[in-house]
């Protein structure tokens, strides 16, 4: 549970604030990753976690705890679909697990974001 999940943050500025130095940088170059990568989409709180949402779904999810920061790619197959790039992090079937100091590599991320674009055009047609 992150920490910040106490404090009731109404935008993702107010959250990364609350953040340590590290953690900010991290979270900070995931935001800017995720934006050039959706364009389109809409920064919000989801779950009391910065994410980001495309024509009204939830897109990409990310945060840090106590112990890690993570992204939470939206869905359990992106996860599992990306399953040799994500060896060496630590992973759960929504989540990704990484330290500040070890961010996700850039083109994983936008992989990643993509993904869940397509995924949720697919999920919209049905």
């Amino acid at each position: 549970m992150a920490r910040t999940m106490a404090i009731k943050t109404k935008t993702i500025d107010e959250y990364i604030a609350a953040l340590s130095n590290d953690e900010r940088i991290a979270l900070e170059r995931l935001r800017k990753i995720i934006r050039a990568t959706a364009p389109r989409a809409s920064e919000c709180i989801r779950y009391q976690l910065p994410a980001f949402c495309l024509d009204g779904r939830p897109l990409v999810l990310f945060g840090a705890t106590a112990h890690h920061c993570a992204f939470y790619p939206g869905s359990g197959t992106a996860v599992e679909a990306h399953k040799d790039e994500l060896k060496g992090y630590r992973t759960s079937k929504g989540t990704i697990r990484f330290q500040p100091d070890k961010p996700l590599p850039a083109s994983l991320v936008r992989k990643l974001v993509k993904y869940r674009i397509a995924e949720n055009a697919a999920q919209s047609r049905r």
